[in-house]
């Protein structure tokens, strides 16, 4: 399995790490600035490191070649269909929600606005539309009462996350191909950026 890790920050680097013990090819790390946390693990590692361009694009030119899936792990940058047709695969994210609830950039914050008692991840396929590809796994967990959403992360969603790749990730070499079931959009909601 070669992957191409599109992403940035705490949770790239640990995706990275979490990848590398699972004994896959990275073939290259997309990111958007040459001094992310991710950028300096990849560097350590002596990946090949690709920083976008644009950094809110991922275009055809950032996979590596012979790319089985792309994974995005902490990256806003959106994946395109060129992109996406230059890996065998195509692509998958880790998103902090039951999707197809919570769609957006504030999916934790919403979760604790709405007071929801119940949250999750779920890795889905990278799509035209932000947030709306196909499941591909879907876990959950208890919110704690009280509980802010940086503490939900830390706690419960980011290490949720881990496993969730990991998991389809072996999935996906041992069968070659992605499980995918359709978001029921008659259940979706936004999850926009809340005023500070």
């Amino acid at each position: 399995m070669k992957i191409t890790l599109v992403g940035s920050r705490w949770f790239g680097a640990e995706t990275l790490k979490r990848l590398r013990a699972e004994k896959v090819e990275i073939a290259r790390v997309v990111v958007p600035e040459s001094d992310d946390r991710l950028a300096n693990a990849a560097r350590d590692a002596g990946l090949d490191i690709y920083v976008l361009p644009d950094r809110h694009l991922v275009e055809a030119d950032a996979i590596a070649p012979g790319t089985d899936l792309i994974v995005s792990a902490h990256n806003h940058a959106r994946v395109g269909a060129a992109a996406l047709a230059h890996s065998r695969l195509g692509g998958i994210g880790y998103h902090p929600s039951l999707l197809p609830r919570h769609r957006g950039i504030a999916a934790i914050e919403w979760t604790v606005k709405e007071k929801d008692p119940i949250a999750g991840g779920t890795i889905y396929h990278l799509a035209e539309r932000m947030d709306a590809g196909a499941i591909a796994a879907q876990d959950w967990c208890f919110v704690k009462p009280g509980e802010g959403a940086r503490e939900l992360w830390e706690r419960a969603l980011a290490p949720l996350g881990l496993r969730l790749i990991a998991d389809v990730v072996r999935e996906a070499a041992r069968t070659g191909a992605l499980p995918a079931k359709p978001q029921d959009e008659a259940f979706a909601t936004q999850a926009p950026k809340l005023d500070a």
